[in-house]
């Protein structure tokens, strides 16, 4: 337990550097550093996220939260890489991460993350892509929500003709509207192939083809606010701090699917 800790807190420390770093003053060859900084941070989660799994499968709350971070993550890199504009969301994205990571460890401590759960069984390739699309579509909604938090502080900071150093670090609102829009498109596409996924698992164990349990249901409301959002915005042109509250809405949706029927199913009961 006492190396668990360790590892898991040099994983959490991982993250302060990149999250400290747009506050600093900037310096002359500071970008090499700003990605040295962002790949550390993505490194140290990922690492013991993938360390949790050596030797047996475990699916608890504690690591459920370690992959939601990783994936988080590793989607932030892949989208600093692609659109550069990306990286002025890490001052809102890294410290919330931080956050669910001292949460993760936490509960891992008190013994909310054994519960029973490691299991010496691999799972079948069709459960390991269910759970793979399930992590991704939550990382990408973590990323578009984390946009739109962007586009409401910036929109309401414009209104009230005041700024503050925060605001200042954060993406334009077009630049931040653009990233939302691009994250819940993919985020719609990997749903759904997590809930065919499903699909095929349903059919296999049960012989049905959906189970109208909690995940379910709430991942079947998430689809169809994602698809909403998307659709008003392109016949509409809806932007701006509604959107927002709607991609909050599907975020908030998503995280009660995966992290809070978890938390219910191996923390609560």
């Amino acid at each position: 337990m006492a190396l668990s800790f360790t590892f898991g807190l040099a994983a959490l420390a991982a993250l302060l550097p990149a999250a400290f770093d747009p506050f600093r003053a900037r310096r002359e060859g500071g970008e090499a550093l700003r990605w040295a900084l962002l790949v550390l941070a993505v490194a140290g989660p990922t690492l013991w996220s993938l360390n949790q799994f050596s030797g047996a499968w475990r699916a608890d709350f504690a690591v459920a939260l370690w992959l939601s971070i990783s994936a988080s993550l590793l989607c932030f890199l892949g989208l600093c890489l692609l659109q550069a504009q990306a990286k002025a969301l890490a001052p809102l994205l890294l410290p919330y991460l931080f956050v669910l990571g001292a949460a993760a460890m936490v509960f891992e401590t008190q013994g909310g993350g054994d519960g029973g759960a490691a299991s010496a069984l691999t799972p079948s390739v069709w459960v390991i892509l269910h759970i793979a699309s399930s992590v991704a579509t939550y990382a990408l909604v973590t990323l578009a929500a984390v946009a739109g938090l962007s586009v409401f502080l910036c929109e309401r900071a414009l209104k009230r003709k005041a700024t503050n150093r925060l605001v200042a670090l954060l993406p334009s609102i077009m630049d931040a509207e653009r990233l939302q829009v691009r994250l819940l498109v993919g985020a719609l596409i990997v749903l759904l192939a997590g809930l065919l996924s499903g699909v095929v698992l349903e059919l296999r164990e049960t012989g049905r083809i959906l189970i109208a349990d909690h995940k379910t249901i709430l991942s079947l409301c998430a689809l169809v606010v994602i698809a909403g959002i998307l659709f008003a915005h392109a016949k509409s042109g809806m932007r701006g701090r509604a959107a927002a509250r709607v991609v909050l809405l599907a975020y908030l949706l998503l995280t009660l699917a995966y992290l809070g029927v978890k938390f219910v199913t191996d923390v609560l009961i």
